[in-house]
């Protein structure tokens, strides 16, 4: 393994994850903060609350490129390193979700990163590693957000399957054990940024989207 090749593709993933297409979009079409709208993620679904349909879907899609591209540029420069290959999409992620262009004081005065909650990098970083993991992740995923009806648990479910694909294709033989190694990160990363939305989910307050929600307003 060559240590200083690994440290540098790691270091692009995470600052193509940090790039806030969210924050960017929302400030060119509304002129608004993100981080100042409902869940203050710059995130897709946030995105979609602050400036719309559109500019939420294409903040997804850009946000699922910056993962996807990390892994392209990880397979480019380390030919056969799995570890690479798994590790620098986990830190697209981790770039999502606390990005280095949106540094903020908090109500405390300290320093904090703003960003997403990581589903789309998730998803991007999945198929970066393995094409057909966006025809699993993205109808099952559009299902869960239109008849669930909660987008944490869509964003959730993104890390569950990335799991899931990449350990039972490893325990199968497909898969390097390493690509195990992402869909872990992913996860962990998905469920500490959903933390406020898993609590409400407990209580019961989480906002609904999709079928139920329409079904209520009836």
């Amino acid at each position: 393994m060559q240590i200083f090749p690994l440290l540098g593709v790691i270091l692009v993933g995470y600052i193509l994850g940090s790039i806030p297409f969210g924050y960017m979009l929302v400030r060119l079409t509304t002129g608004q903060d993100i981080r100042e709208i409902h869940s203050g993620r710059s995130g897709g679904t946030n995105a979609m609350r602050a400036a719309g349909a559109w500019v939420g879907i294409l903040t997804g899609i850009l946000d699922g490129l910056k993962a996807y591209f990390a892994v392209q540029i990880a397979m480019s420069l380390l030919p056969g390193d799995a570890l690479g290959a798994a590790l620098a999409p986990a830190a697209a992620v981790l770039g999502h979700n606390y990005s280095m262009f949106l540094v903020q004081r908090n109500k405390q005065g300290k320093l904090v990163l703003g960003g997403g909650a990581g589903g789309a990098p998730v998803v991007g970083g999945a198929t970066g590693i393995w094409l057909p993991s966006l025809y699993l992740m993205l109808p099952i995923g559009l299902f869960i957000y239109y008849f669930v009806g909660y987008a944490s648990v869509t964003t959730l479910s993104a890390g569950v399957m990335g799991v899931l694909i990449f350990g039972v294709g490893a325990l199968l033989g497909y898969f390097p054990i390493e690509y195990i190694i992402f869909g872990i990160i992913a996860l962990l990363l998905l469920i500490w940024a959903l933390r406020p939305n898993l609590k409400r989910l407990r209580e019961g307050t989480e906002r609904l989207h999709g079928f139920r929600a329409r079904k209520n307003n009836q």
